[in-house]
């Protein structure tokens, strides 16, 4: 978040010179694509977007839920720590950035639906998230290539926020488009933002097992090819040691 208004400000400010030098809309879009694509990779290689598994998200965190890969408990902590983090960087970049975050041009970088209306703006959401999923599952489960998940990620983020930002903000995230609302008191068409990606990654998921297999989803993590703690891998491992237990031969539920 705190790249996002940073990069809102330099790139959408009157006052702003690269603003100044840069009219055209597609180029400042294509460079916000590219601050914003390196952010990602930054974060998902970083040590700390290893141990994470780099979700970020909400709607991420639910589909792997959904997928059972992650533990309910953990899910919930990684909800709360992406909101609790979006508003935090929202709020320091205010700090930093005042006032030039809260002019017109910036609005705390938030994401509104285009001129084409909301629902299209939905629709869009719904699309780029299914399709963001599916690099991400696909990627994830190949393993000759599962090392480059983040960059397949960060590809998505560059080509969506170039060409699909005028229809919808280009958000995929209720934690980020939460914390620009708050920071900006706008909640124009807010439910589309919490609804349409989820929406649009459990679809791909849903999709994607049904085509490889429930057994083809391996790990939550964007990168798991580190020698860092995976509390994902733990917890499946820990169901499936319980399930060979309960259908052990002789096992009577009460010894589970």
């Amino acid at each position: 978040m705190i790249s996002a208004c940073t990069f809102s400000a330099l790139l959408f400010h009157p006052a702003s010179p690269a603003a100044g030098a840069i009219t055209d809309g597609l180029a400042r879009r294509t460079l916000m694509g590219i601050a914003m694509a390196l952010t990602a990779i930054v974060l998902i290689y970083s040590p700390w977007g290893q141990q994470s598994g780099a979700h970020f998200n909400p709607a991420v965190t639910l589909t792997f839920l959904r997928l059972g890969k992650i533990d309910p408990r953990d899910a919930a902590g990684y909800v709360a720590a992406q909101f609790l983090g979006g508003l935090s960087g929202v709020f320091l970049a205010t700090r930093g950035l005042a006032p030039w975050i809260g002019h017109p041009e910036v609005n705390f970088a938030v994401t509104l639906p285009g001129l084409r209306g909301v629902e299209v703006a939905w629709m869009a959401e719904f699309i780029l998230a299914f399709l963001l999923m599916t690099v991400v599952l696909t990627i994830s489960n190949t393993p000759r290539i599962a090392r480059f998940t983040g960059i397949g990620a960060a590809a998505c983020v560059f080509l969506f926020i170039t060409f699909e930002a005028p229809l919808s903000g280009m958000s995929l995230n209720p934690a980020r488009t939460f914390a620009s609302a708050l920071a900006a008191r706008n909640w124009t068409a807010l439910w589309v933002y919490f609804t349409a990606p989820p929406a649009g990654m459990l679809a791909a998921a849903a999709v994607f097992r049904r085509i490889q297999g429930a057994d083809a989803i391996s790990c939550a993590k964007l990168h798991h090819q580190n020698p860092r703690r995976c509390i994902f891998c733990e917890f499946q491992a820990a169901k499936e040691s319980r399930n060979r237990v309960r259908f052990a031969p002789g096992v009577r539920p009460s010894e589970v």
